[in-house]
């Protein structure tokens, strides 16, 4: 099918996007054919009346946990024992079979809001390459998916024992990343440090669990096997260890010292800031959140940091990309829209430059900019049509009427929503 979208108002994705009225984007074979005048659309172009809407990149949402949902708790309680869940739940081939109907329905669900590429940085098994490779078959409807399957975690760590496998020693560690590249990832996850939902001290989260020996032989094998290598980190202590020893994306971050700055630049890495978590243990009250007192504490310590990285590298050249970490609670599947509007508040970043680092910048630090990620001929047509204008309003993205992914326009993209967190999370946007 070849159609050209026309009398919309065209942001590209680029750093210095401004708009653009009176020109055709033509679509054919599932690429953006050409960008051009009106007047100049070549016969056997099917006509798609965009009335000015704005018609941009599909969004790039750098760090998802694809196989949850993201609903909150329903009561104050302790995180469950994931490792013991996982036991049992991995045993029954029926409740695995569930699992991956549920991992592709989320991914659905992240297309029709907008999203038209994840990343996903440690999930279920290799669930989520076997739904990228549906997807990429066409047997499901989805987002392009970058997929790091099982991510790695030692002993008493991060996840240890659900979405991440425990390496005792550097050896394993090494060992893990063989076999996960077995399952064919496009990057490899590590989990440095603790986090909120697993911290076991009043102020203390991310703490260091991983030894650096172990990240340097994770780094080092996967390097070797030509995969870039993500971690979760959420202390300084944890950011130093990990660009020490190999890693390429710093996920989440930590406030920085000259030190980790020069780390950062002198290893070319980039982080991917995440308010989105955070947010909700720091900033709700206990009785919205339904968390203890220790996660409301910790949550702030956390949400400070992510800022704080984020403002440091920004102002030192570094990479940000954007990222929410969909999963958690109070982050859903449909809603990577307000991690631009927390950048935007937050890192004090204006309208155009978090756009572009929501789409051609993420696709920068991924590695796909040459197939996607801005409005540009040969490029896969990636794109999503909103009424308002996001230069103006990111908030305008949380409506998306149109989605195309790789050339299929989907006029009328559907999203079952929470509307009781939508109204808890409007009152901190």
């Amino acid at each position: 099918m070849a159609y050209a979208l026309i009398n919309g108002i065209i942001l590209d994705g680029k750093e210095d996007m401004v708009p653009v009225k009176d020109k055709a984007v033509l679509v054919k074979d599932g690429k953006i054919a050409d960008i051009t005048d009106n007047e100049d659309i070549p016969e056997g172009y099917e006509k798609v009346d965009l009335k000015g809407a704005y018609l941009l990149p599909g969004l790039i949402d750098l760090h998802v946990h694809l196989a949850s949902s993201g609903k909150p708790p329903k009561a104050d309680r302790r995180p469950p024992n994931y490792k013991k869940l996982f036991d049992i739940l991995s045993k029954s081939r029926l409740v695995l079979a569930v699992i991956k109907r549920l991992t592709a329905g989320y991914a659905k669900t992240e297309l029709m809001s907008g999203v038209t590429t994840i990343r996903t940085v440690a999930g279920i098994l290799d669930m989520d390459g076997r739904v990228r490779d549906e997807i990429n078959k066409g047997i499901l409807k989805g987002p392009r998916i970058l997929s790091a399957n099982t991510g790695i975690s030692v002993p008493g760590g991060h996840f240890a024992g659900s979405i991440a496998t425990e390496a005792e020693t550097p050896e394993m560690a090494a060992e893990h990343v063989r076999k996960i590249a077995a399952t064919k990832p496009d990057l490899i996850k590590l989990m440095i440090t603790g986090g909120v939902m697993d911290s076991s001290s009043d102020g203390e989260p991310g703490v260091l669990r991983m030894p650096p020996e172990t990240v340097k032989a994770a780094c080092d094998e996967a390097h070797r096997l030509g995969y870039k290598v993500a971690a979760h980190v959420e202390s300084p202590e944890g950011v130093r260890v990990a660009l020490e020893n190999g890693v390429d994306t710093i996920e989440h971050g930590a406030r920085l010292t000259d030190e980790m700055v020069e780390l950062f630049k002198k290893r070319g890495a980039a982080l991917i800031s995440t308010i989105s978590p955070a947010l909700p243990y720091a900033d709700f009250g206990l009785s919205e959140s339904h968390a203890l007192p220790i996660a409301k504490k910790n949550g702030k310590i956390v949400k400070d940091g992510c800022i704080e990285c984020a403002i440091i590298c920004r102002e030192n050249g570094i990479p940000v990309g954007l990222g929410n970490d969909v999963g958690c609670p109070f982050v859903l599947h449909y809603n990577f829209w307000r991690e631009l509007c927390y950048f935007h508040k937050y890192i004090g970043a204006s309208n155009n430059e978090t756009l572009y680092r929501a789409t051609l910048g993420n696709a920068k630090i991924a590695g796909i900019d040459s197939e996607t990620g801005s409005l540009e001929k040969g490029k896969s047509a990636d794109m999503i049509i909103v009424r308002g204008d996001p230069l103006e309003d990111l908030s305008v993205l949380r409506d998306v009427r149109m989605v195309i992914m790789k050339g299929e326009l989907i006029r009328h993209p559907k999203v079952r929503k929470l509307k009781h967190v939508d109204e808890l999370l409007d009152r901190y946007m």
